[in-house]
């Protein structure tokens, strides 16, 4: 389940830097997109959890969910959002790809913990794949605004990896609450803080939201986007650690080199391909402790499974 959860976000992830992409190229406001998205989809899914009786309406009155939203989806998709209007999807893919490896740097620097030479070899080649399948298409001309996207992109990544760090902590203080729920909470704390940003520095028109285009990225990015790819990174990290899940970060730019190929008509060089190679293998080179411990439940699981039926052959 773990696996097949990892691959889900993995697509999932994949193809919303282009939906993104999309809104903002149909001029909607990227911080209003950004906000209404992630406060209808954190509602929605608190809504679900409430009717289930997995939450109370009591956890949005506590700090960790404000703080949590400020950073993994204030923090986060404001500078995103706000950058793709300069920097195409494939790029703001490749800059996004930092997170592992400033998740690790704020564990070893921050945290004190120390993390095996595996994994942070891993990291490097992870994110060197990364660059060797977007190098054929890195032909934007360095402008100012595009300088300044990009490195809004990586401020952005900076307050990811220390949401993400700081999830876990907040899972471990609320372990009665589902990691769906809590999910839902700190979108929904993002969301409110991106509108209340966006109301302070663009004019909203309801219009944009209406146009095709913007309306289905929306609807993608709400749905699939947030309500789905995100509560599935929230439950895998509970389930294993920060570092794992967000190596989704190197396949996504391996989804957008696909999508591009099919629908519209990109070229696939030997470079490409050369990084996708290289993405996989320091994929793996990272998981591979964690594989590992999967591996090792999987045959014990197995095992038992065995022995009951033995048991009950008898």
């Amino acid at each position: 389940m773990i696996m097949f959860n990892y691959l889900l976000i993995c697509f999932i992830f994949g193809t919303t830097f282009l939906a993104i992409k999309i809104g903002v190229d149909a001029a909607a406001p990227p911080f209003f997109s950004a906000g209404l998205r992630f406060f209808i989809a954190g509602l929605i899914l608190f809504l679900w959890m409430a009717a289930k009786n997995k939450v109370r309406f009591s956890l949005l009155l506590r700090k960790e969910m404000l703080l949590t939203g400020a950073l993994l989806t204030f923090g986060t998709f404001s500078t995103l959002y706000w950058a793709e209007q300069f920097v195409s999807s494939g790029i703001a893919a490749v800059l996004s790809a930092t997170g592992p490896i400033m998740i690790m740097l704020l564990q070893i620097i921050v945290l004190k913990q120390s993390s095996s030479t595996r994994s942070i070899v891993g990291c490097i080649i992870g994110f060197a794949g990364v660059i060797l399948l977007l190098m054929p298409s890195l032909t934007v001309s360095a402008n100012i605004w595009w300088v300044i996207g990009c490195i809004a992109i990586l401020i952005g990544e900076f307050a990811y990896s220390s949401g993400a760090l700081f999830s876990k902590s907040v899972i471990a203080r609320f372990p009665e609450s589902s990691p769906i729920a809590l999910n839902a909470a700190q979108m929904m704390y993002g969301g409110l803080l991106l509108l209340v940003f966006s109301m302070c520095t663009e004019r909203w028109h309801v219009s944009y939201l209406l146009e095709p285009r913007a309306l289905g990225s929306l609807l993608y990015l709400i749905v699939i986007g947030s309500m789905v790819g995100h509560s599935l990174f929230y439950w895998l990290v509970a389930k294993t650690n920060p570092v794992f899940p967000s190596t989704w970060l190197y396949v996504s730019p391996l989804i957008a080199l696909v999508i591009g190929a099919i629908f519209y008509e990109e070229t696939i060089t030997w470079v490409s391909m050369l990084g996708v190679v290289t993405i996989i293998a320091g994929t793996i080179v990272v998981n591979l402790d964690n594989l590992r411990q999967l591996m090792r439940r999987k045959s014990v699981a197995v095992g038992r499974s065995q022995k009951a039926q033995n048991a009950s052959n008898v």
